[in-house]
């Protein structure tokens, strides 16, 4: 099985610059982008498991790339961060298929938690998947 491959996005280069070092500096293997459309080129470029993207950004914000993404990556898995607490941000990004939700400034623990979590949740996914086309597959050779 592969192993964990996240992608953080945030248009804040800095906050980008140190999530993905202190991510990294917990054994995640992880790379970074500042957009939304940088992330998508991210993800037709390579196998991404899971992302952690921040809502508020230029041009294509967290909802409309969640959007994106959930479209094209259906398995993909999607954690929104933001720094101004907003229910109804929060609801629209769970509603278009966010796995969670977190505020900033995040506990590191918790986003590694998070990001597992939803990694876990991919891998079911993907067992679902495949042992359905295993059991199409079955029912074609009859």
């Amino acid at each position: 099985m592969e192993s964990l491959k996240a992608l953080f996005v945030d248009d804040e280069t800095g906050y980008l610059e140190t999530a993905v070092k202190r991510m990294k500096k917990r054994g995640i293997d992880v790379i970074g982008a500042s957009s939304g459309t940088e992330a998508l080129e991210t993800l037709a470029a390579q196998a991404i498991h899971v992302v952690v993207m921040d809502v508020r950004m230029p041009g294509m914000d967290g909802i409309q790339a969640l959007r994106e993404i959930r479209q094209r990556y259906p398995l993909v898995e999607v954690i929104l961060l933001t720094g101004h607490a907003s229910m109804e941000v929060a609801i629209q990004g769970m509603e278009s298929g966010a796995f969670d939700y977190l505020l900033k400034p995040i506990d590191i623990d918790e986003l590694i938690y998070k990001i597992q979590d939803a990694y876990k949740r991919r891998q079911i996914q993907t067992k679902k998947i495949e042992t359905i086309e295993k059991l199409r597959g079955g029912e074609r050779e009859k």
